[in-house]
């Protein structure tokens, strides 16, 4: 006797919700974790306490609105700024050097008056901004 076989479907894995529960893990797992954040520049700011009183009083330059230089209050061309400067060299690697530059001096100016300073071997040179009205606050290079 011939018994009839039964057609079967053939079996197939639905792979849809395993890929749905997959990717709520995933998403799970990366809402809570939590990321290490690093800086790239990891950077030691200096300080500035304003109206600290100076023991020894540094060199100054003045670079004023028309490009012009005044070191310790003599007013000079650019020109001369180097020699000046030099005759007071020593006085300011060994107390400092304050840059005080007018908001509408040429940046090439304030540049060029610290390049003189370089050339000279002073390192010890800060950049004086006024803050409010008769304020000064100085930034220390390092």
């Amino acid at each position: 006797m011939k018994f009839p076989r039964r057609h079967r479907d053939p079996v197939e894995v639905n792979l849809t919700p395993l890929i749905d529960v997959v990717f709520l893990l995933l998403i799970f797992f990366m809402v809570s974790t939590t990321f290490e954040t690093r800086q790239a520049l990891e950077l030691v700011l200096p300080e500035s306490v304003a109206g600290s009183p100076m023991k020894v009083a540094p060199v100054t330059i003045v670079v004023d609105a028309d490009g012009g230089y005044r070191l310790d209050g003599d007013s000079m061309p650019a020109s001369e700024l180097h020699s000046a400067l030099a005759r007071r060299a020593e006085a300011a690697r060994e107390h400092g050097l304050i840059v005080e530059a007018d908001g509408r001096a040429r940046h090439a100016a304030v540049v060029k008056a610290l390049d003189q300073a370089a050339a000279l071997g002073i390192s010890r040179v800060r950049i004086a901004t006024r803050e409010g009205e008769n304020s000064f606050i100085q930034a220390e290079s390092p």
